[in-house]
């Protein structure tokens, strides 16, 4: 995305991928886009596929005490979120990149950084057994949590803040058709559920579990039961089909202060990751790049660095924003080993003044504005 943005300012870029284009577009991913997101992808010219496929969704249901209780976002906000999974948002990118002959290589090997603090930093890499050094004005990682970016910051330079949660999600795909025709969010007894979509004919579904389970113990039987006894009752029963893919999901609120150290700078999972529960993670990068894009504009077409130099400042304000909504829906719908009944019925409380006064909680839901 940020390179288009930048393509889109006459801005050349270079992309290193460490992935095949085919492995990126076959991996399926969430895809909640806030309206921000949605806008932006439309403004740059990306919107025409993501208008006819993607998924526009009004609101959003809890269901807690056996019933459930709608949050109408477009009420409430004037907004709304649509269903379009990351793989499909990179497969438009990574199009439109190519067809205007931009740069990606693919199965890259990130392999060092170099001269970060000076004017000319530069970057080795690894591609088909050959070696390659690029020099540049800036180099972004937008690497992720694993990447190498931040990692070639020195010790010292960046802090970093953590949260590891003591469950997991166990998510699984199933060909069938939706079981609701908005997301379904679950409190019960035996832990959160959500019941997402990726498609007319492909749906996500997720329940809390232990971060340790193995997906392979788990059969379609017992994997059907589970979900059923957390979301299904009288009013309403989850439409089954085969499930195709099944894994566990660690829940981890993580971020880097600093984004940007020198030429270098930190967009996406590189430099924050949150609780996938307020689906904030593949908004939030966006958000970086939107955010990075208007600096490197600035810098190249006026000479400014103010907003370069503020680009931390003012991405993490929109992260620590997420990183609270995020922290306080997992807080509120999962259930948490060795809590009291106090707790327990507190968490109910706090459902049902959420459902009564639901502003807060839809405003966030849709997105801050860029």
């Amino acid at each position: 995305m940020l390179a288009h943005l930048l393509a889109r300012a006459s801005i050349d870029s270079i992309v290193i991928e460490s992935r095949t284009r085919a492995e990126i577009e076959a991996t399926i991913r969430a895809g909640v886009l806030e309206q921000g997101t949605v806008d932006l992808m439309t403004e740059a010219g990306l919107g025409e596929r993501l208008a006819r496929e993607g998924q526009v969704h009004h609101g959003i249901r809890f269901r807690f005490n056996e019933g459930f209780h709608r949050i109408d976002l477009s009420a409430l906000t004037g907004k709304s979120i649509t269903i379009y999974a990351q793989h499909e948002v990179l497969k438009d990118l990574v199009k439109a990149r190519l067809d205007a002959g931009g740069p990606i290589y693919f199965s890259a090997q990130t392999l060092s950084f170099h001269d970060l603090e000076t004017d000319t930093p530069a970057l080795r890499f690894l591609q088909h057994g050959k070696e390659a050094e690029i020099a540049c004005d800036f180099i972004v990682g937008c690497d992720g949590a694993s990447g190498a970016a931040r990692h070639a910051i020195p010790v010292g330079a960046l802090r970093v803040f953590e949260r590891d949660y003591p469950f997991g999600w166990f998510g699984i795909l199933v060909a069938a058709p939706p079981s609701a025709p908005e997301l379904i969010y679950a409190s019960h007894e035996r832990g959160f559920a959500l019941i997402s979509t990726r498609s007319p004919e492909v749906q996500r579904m997720y329940f809390q579990c232990d971060p340790e389970e193995s997906p392979d113990s788990w059969s379609e039987d017992r994997i059907w039961s589970e979900l059923h006894g957390r979301v299904s009752g009288a009013d309403f029963r989850l439409v089954e089909g085969k499930i195709f893919q099944k894994g566990v999901i660690r829940m981890r609120s993580f971020v880097a202060e600093p984004m940007h150290y020198g030429r270098l700078f930190l967009a996406g999972d590189a430099a924050h990751i949150v609780p996938p529960t307020g689906a904030k993670g593949l908004n939030l990068a966006i958000a970086d790049a939107f955010l990075l894009s208007r600096a490197l504009s600035t810098f190249y077409s006026a000479g400014r660095r103010d907003l370069l130099d503020s680009y931390s400042e003012m991405a993490l304000a929109r992260v620590w924003r997420a990183q609270h909504f995020s922290w306080w829906m997992t807080s509120m719908l999962h259930r948490f080993e060795g809590v009291s009944d106090f707790d327990r019925r507190r968490q109910h409380a706090e459902l049902e003044m959420v459902a009564a006064s639901p502003t807060m909680l839809a405003e966030n839901y849709v997105g801050l504005p860029f």
